[in-house]
């Protein structure tokens, strides 16, 4: 029975992590932490509800580590995975300081202390498949990196403190680099929710430079099921990348969208000008991962889409006045 603590818990990848542990393992606690109290329940889709394993505490990782490290050092937990980052590589031109105080600096002053804890057994931290930037192959993880954000840039430089600090120091990690992942109680900004939401309250979604650009994409179900594979299979010190076969357009991707209401495309959204340094193509090869712990994807986008539009319709109410814009905060 292990302790889990997730960082950035509050956010939807982290919900689904900590439901899927719940539900998959004998975890003694699972325990996430975030910046900002919990979500309302279209978010955070009550998740621990009723189960005594599962906390939740507010604590802001920048500002606040000494508050984190007397819960880390209280529960003791044996797998720390953290999703926590400033994120949207779109806004990061401006303050891009921001990205690198959150998603580089902060995160190594962390793992320095956790660096003096014997109980930690492994660091799953989940990178970002945007630091390899647009490709025309399926990107191994020996690729070069060329991230081409402030944001893709920031979490490069974590990922190569992190495989310096495993090689010299044994820093007991693994990295873990998804594909774009979406899911139920997916914040707004993001293409696959809004477009569910637009399909259900008759707006239309703007198709940034007509949806040309190609990514791939995994629910967070997947995603947490690589988390747990790795946390128990994989050996330290490997990054996994962690994505579908192949890449689709994003124009494809809300033609999906429209056909699993049914609805016709063009009644789903309007072409606008592209956003500030879009990368036409990510793609991951995640055959390492698939060799080493057994992962591959098991979600099709047709029945994560069906997902995402059940719960649009749960939360239909809640959602159609909810802020789709992506706000930049300390």
């Amino acid at each position: 029975m292990k302790t889990y603590v997730i960082l950035g818990g509050g956010g939807s990848f982290g919900v689904h992590t900590a439901k899927y542990l719940l539900a998959n393992t004998d975890a003694k606690k699972v325990i996430s932490v975030g910046r900002n109290p919990e979500k309302p329940e279209a978010f955070s889709l009550n998740v621990g509800k009723g189960d005594k394993r599962y906390a939740y505490h507010q604590i802001h990782l920048t500002h606040e580590q000494d508050r984190l490290f007397e819960l880390f050092d209280a529960e003791k937990p044996e797998v720390i995975i953290s999703y926590a980052a400033q994120g949207e590589g779109a806004v990061s031109w401006k303050k891009s300081w921001r990205f690198f105080e959150t998603n580089c600096v902060a995160l190594t002053m962390m793992c320095e202390e956790l660096m003096k804890r014997d109980y930690m057994e492994r660091f799953i931290q989940i990178g970002t498949s945007e630091l390899y930037g647009s490709v025309n192959f399926a990107a191994k993880e020996t690729t070069p990196i060329q991230p081409t954000s402030p944001y893709a840039a920031s979490k490069a430089a974590f990922d190569m403190y992190l495989l310096s600090v495993a090689n010299v120091l044994k820093f007991r990690m693994n990295i873990i680099r998804p594909s774009n992942a979406y899911c139920p109680g997916q914040l707004l900004h993001r293409v696959i929710p809004r477009a569910v939401v637009c399909g259900l309250t008759g707006q239309k979604l703007p198709l940034q430079g007509g949806g040309r650009a190609e990514k791939s994409y995994i629910h967070a179900r997947d995603l947490a099921r690589a988390i747990l594979l790795v946390s128990e299979k994989a050996p330290l010190g490997r990054v996994y990348n962690a994505g579908p076969p192949l890449p689709i357009s994003i124009r494809n991707l809300v033609a999906k969208v429209a056909e699993g209401f049914p609805m016709p495309f063009e009644q789903l959204c309007e072409v606008v000008p592209d956003r500030l340094g879009q990368d036409s193509r990510y793609w991951l090869d995640s055959s390492a991962i698939k060799a080493d712990v057994g992962w591959e994807t098991q979600i099709s986008l047709e029945e994560g889409i069906q997902e995402m539009i059940a719960w649009g319709r749960q939360y239909r109410d809640f959602l159609k006045d909810y802020p789709t814009a992506y706000v930049l905060r300390t």
